[in-house]
This record gives structure tokens, sequence and C-alpha cells, in this order.
């Protein structure tokens, strides 16, 4: 996540007063420039106007340090983040409690509150992490849906060859930890090593069968993988930091608007692993527009009139 930080934060005492009250009427929401952030900005946008609060279109905003200085600044009110990245924010990476998904949303969600006076609303039930994933027919005719299965795999002499990334092979937080808490090691003629490689190449590999790839290193809720007929092994011993996507919104905008948390919070508890893959595909994949999706979505879900 190398980002470059964004220009000036002047002006931001024209946006909030001493008192900290709102300087302005309408909820400033902002994403990150990739698609489920536009995906999840839209759907607050929706939400949120839906409900007769009244918003302001920041989304695409930049990388994650960018947003997330904009949000500490006060230049923006609300936005999706992931509450993994409370290990970098807070320099506390080392704590396992990341990669226990309520322990790092209550760590974070305490952190941030003590700290910024941020409000993590609840998050969805999909971690953004790290993943290996698997052709469906693969998966399915092994009986594979968990990290677990597939070391067990392994051991029966399971063919396998992994399309990744060199830093996915080397970092000790990505293939290596899920080698050490699941008890298997890969040979080097078992991973296509792609120089430079992302998900997108890693995934296509081995919906293609290039050089005889079958699995693939990805993030989970890529939204590719349904698309190309690929299942994310889940982790369920905690081997990756957890990213699940959720609402964070400033303490004054919350107490001035209550009502966001009430029609936020049961839109995001929807958003399943398999639920944010299907939706990222139609606009990363089919080309729909991220707005279109996320309307119909909520529509479908009863959550738009």
């Amino acid at each position: 996540m190398a980002m470059k930080w964004a220009g000036s934060l002047v002006g931001v005492a024209l946006v909030i007063s001493a008192t900290g009250a709102l300087a302005q009427d309408a909820v400033r929401v902002g994403s990150k420039i990739d698609t489920e952030g536009a995906l999840l900005g839209n759907m607050i946008i929706r939400l949120l106007e839906a409900k007769g609060i009244k918003t302001q279109d920041k989304l695409a905003l930049g990388p994650t340090n960018i947003v997330r200085s904009a949000l500490l600044a006060g230049e923006i009110d609300l936005y999706p983040e992931y509450t993994g990245n409370g290990a970098f924010f807070f320099s506390i990476d080392t704590d396992p409690v990341w990669k226990n998904a309520q322990g790092g949303y209550e760590k974070v969600k305490a952190l941030d509150a003590g700290k910024n006076r941020l409000v993590w609303l609840r998050a969805a039930p999909a971690s953004n992490t790290w993943a290996i994933a698997l052709r469906k027919d693969v998966a399915g005719a092994n009986r594979l849906s968990t990290m677990e299965d597939f070391a067990k795999w392994l051991a029966r002499g399971g063919e396998l060859k992994l399309a990744a990334s060199a830093e996915f092979v080397e970092s000790p937080a990505a293939l290596p930890s899920f080698e050490k808490t699941y008890g298997f090691k890969l040979k080097q003629n078992q991973i296509v090593t792609l120089a430079g490689g992302n998900t997108a190449a890693t995934e296509r590999a081995a919906a293609e069968k290039t050089s005889g790839v079958n699995a693939a290193m990805a993030y989970g809720t890529d939204g590719a993988l349904a698309a190309l007929g690929l299942v994310v092994l889940s982790d369920p011993k905690g081997a990756q930091i957890v990213y699940q996507p959720a609402p964070v919104v400033r303490a004054a905008v919350l107490e001035k608007y209550p009502a966001i948390k009430a029609v936020l919070e049961p839109a995001f508890a929807t958003l399943a692993l398999t639920t944010l893959q299907g939706l990222n595909a139609m606009i990363a994949v089919e080309g729909q527009d991220a707005k279109r999706v996320a309307t119909d979505y909520l529509k479908a879900k009863g959550l738009l009139k």
C-alpha cells in the first residue's frame, strides 16, 4: 500500500468550527479509488439520501492514506474502511488480534474512538484479505472449502499448481503464514511466480489452466473470482489479518445524524463474501455502473424503495 500523501490540509478550520460543530449540512461521503470503494460508497450515499440525509459525493478520493487523512482532518465525514488497516494506522501490526474478525473490529473501534473521535459502525461479514482460490471443479471434486481441507488434500497427494506474485510467495505474512498455520509446504514446482503478478493475472491463469495452474493468489472479495469460476478457501485458523469493510464516521456527524447507524448497519450486515464477489464482478468484469449496481442490490434486499 505505498501511496503518496495528498496536498495541503489547510482550510480545515473553514469546514469545522472551533467547537467541532458541523459547518455544513451535507454529509460528505468519501471512498477509495477502487471497485469495492465505488460500490460501498454508492450504497452509503443512496441509503442516506433515502433517509432524507443530504450528502456530498466525494467518492474515488484516492488510496487509503489520502482518504484516511481527509477523514482525520474533517475534509470528509464518512467512508468505508477495512478493520485490518487499524494494524497499520496505529503501528501495531504484529498484534495477533488483527487475525480475529471480532477482536480486530473491537480494537480499531476503541482506538479510533479514543484518539480520533471516529466511530466504526458494524462491519460486513466478509474479509478482503490475501487468500488462495481454487478452480471450482478442483474444489468441488475434492470437497475443499477451507485451508484445513486444502492442507489435508496436499498431504494425500493432491495435484496443485499455484499462480502467485513473488511478494505473496516470499512475504512472511502471505503464503509462508498459510504454510506455517496449516502445516504444509509447497515445492518449487507447485508454484508459478508471475513477474509483477497481481490478482487479476493469477486468477486468470487458474481459470484458463495456464501452464497447468489450478489455484491462484487472490483477495477475498475480488470481483473476477465468481466470473472466472474460482472458489476462495476460508481461513478458520486466522493465518491472515482480517479486512472487513465497515463505515467509519466522525462522531460529531453521527451525533447530528444518529440515523446513519440505523440505515447503514443492516445493509453492511448483508454483505457476505460471495455477495461482495458477485457485486464487484458486475462492476469490474461486466462493466456495469457502480451506482446502478449498488441501487439495484439495495432494492432487491428491501433496503431501498
